[in-house]
């Protein structure tokens, strides 16, 4: 059975699959649905099929951000485009966050009177002009010269947010320092040498972070094929800038076997006892763990399976999305990284319950690109996308409907 799910808030419709032939040829036959309306808001979307469209994303490589893709392929040196590019293992959890998008329709409403469409949203109290950040990826240094005060200077000027990586190659006052009004967040691994750990938050919040986002999913790197075939490493004058000094680097370019398998629960109390900044867990894909994450006090939950760089197998975000929406049931807030594309998916994101969204390797591309302005131009796309999104499926406001 497949079971597929799309709500808008309190508005939901669920298509269970009736019939489905096991080989290919099938997926272009028609299929038989039974479904079930619950809750009882009308709202812009529902869910549906077009295995057509499936069939053709598979062999066309479709998406937005194609050109700024190709350019960075081109662009790269391969070992460095391999690291961004890559997933774990056979990349299916990577390429299974993309192609789930392309299950997902629209029920668009018309006659709205759309003259005016406000795309604005909070995260945590804080208004950003549309729900598009920047989600946490290491050494962009390696995309361009600047790194990441290039990737801070393009979210203050789109205002919106930008959760800087622990693995930067610029420090954390390096990047307060570029974007001096921007509004960020900061990623965190727990490491085993936890009087590290311990500095880096207290320089953030010093340098006017204003959230910690502590990464869950990594209690150990996943098995990423091409970075063994490459050997990758950072080039020779490139450092992790907020370890200098600390201890040697080898691994990635990182302290060895530094990061803490034995994290569990309880050290989000740990986190909280450090700072006054709002915790966000990312990394979560279950109902189970979204329960437990908000029991602990987190103030959000970025959906997660780490762009398919860990546990390969995962569910795509997207499909993960509904049932940890249903179960903080707003508790807390809920955001989601992985497979956005187009402004449509940024929408399709936010009817299933997500605040916002944050790119991973489209930022990447953008920055390879042209640095500040490349980012600033990807990020201009997606968000005149989603206006036009917003506006054809009929959905005025985000903050106030």
């Amino acid at each position: 059975m497949l079971y597929i799910c799309l709500c808008t808030y309190s508005f939901a419709t669920i298509f269970t699959e009736s019939k489905q032939q096991r080989d290919m040829n099938s997926l272009q036959k028609s299929t038989e649905y039974s479904w079930k309306i619950f809750g009882g808001f009308h709202r812009a979307l529902i869910l549906t099929i077009n295995w057509n469209i499936v069939l053709h994303c598979i062999y066309s490589g479709m998406g937005l951000d194609a050109d700024f893709e190709a350019y960075a392929k081109k662009h790269l040196p391969k070992t460095t485009w391999d690291f961004f590019a890559a997933g774990a293992d056979e990349c299916c959890t990577r390429d299974g966050n993309l192609l789930a998008y392309r299950r997902i329709h629209f029920r668009p409403r018309i006659l709205r009177g759309m003259s005016v469409i406000d795309t604005r949203t909070m995260l945590l109290g804080t208004e950003i002009s549309f729900p598009v950040g920047i989600a946490p990826t290491g050494f962009h240094r390696l995309a361009w010269p600047d790194g990441e005060k290039s990737t801070a200077r393009a979210a203050e000027a789109m205002k919106t947010c930008y959760i800087t990586s622990t693995y930067s190659t610029c420090t954390v006052e390096e990047i307060a320092a570029a974007a001096p009004n921007g509004f960020r967040w900061f990623q965190l691994y727990i490491h085993r040498n936890r009087a590290l750990s311990e500095g880096l938050v207290r320089r953030v919040e010093a340098a006017g972070f204003q959230g910690l986002v502590l990464t869950a999913d990594l209690p150990y790197p996943g098995k990423r094929r091409d970075d063994i075939r490459n050997s990758f490493q950072l080039p020779p004058h490139m450092t992790v800038k907020n370890f200098e000094g600390e201890e040697s680097c080898t691994e990635y370019g990182l302290p060895p076997n530094s990061i803490d398998p034995s994290v569990n629960w309880n050290d989000i109390y740990w986190l909280q006892s450090l700072t006054r900044l709002p915790i966000i867990v990312k990394g979560i894909l279950t109902k189970e763990d979204a329960d437990l994450a908000v029991r602990h006090g987190v103030q959000g939950i970025i959906v997660s399976n780490h762009g398919g760089r860990q546990l390969d197998g995962g569910p795509a975000t997207i499909d993960a999305l509904i049932e940890i929406v249903d179960a903080v049931q707003d508790r807390a807030e809920v955001y989601l990284d992985g497979g956005i594309r187009t402004g449509s998916d940024v929408l399709k994101a936010l009817a299933l319950g997500a605040k916002c969204v944050f790119l991973g390797r489209p930022a990447l591309w953008g920055l390879t690109y042209k640095g500040e302005e490349g980012l600033r131009e990807v990020l201009q796309i997606l968000h005149d996308e989603f206006r036009l999104s917003m506006a054809l499926a009929g959905k005025i406001f985000l903050l106030f409907d």
